[in-house]
């Protein structure tokens, strides 16, 4: 499992304790987490999309 997919996972899991006892504050943080796997998985599509265009200019000479 990559990061992003763990912080999602991390996320969730906190989300969800947060919402069971009323914890605001950890509620918040699981989205937050959720958030920045997104982010990350976001990131590494361009990332691979980047390499991936580069790897092809590199093929064409």
């Amino acid at each position: 499992m990559g990061d992003s997919a763990m912080d999602k996972a991390k996320g969730k899991a906190k989300e969800m304790v947060g919402k069971a006892t009323g914890d605001d504050r950890k509620k918040g943080e699981g989205q937050a987490d959720q958030a920045k796997g997104k982010m990350r998985e976001g990131l590494d599509s361009a990332r691979d999309k980047a390499e991936g265009a580069r790897d092809s200019f590199r093929d064409d000479k």
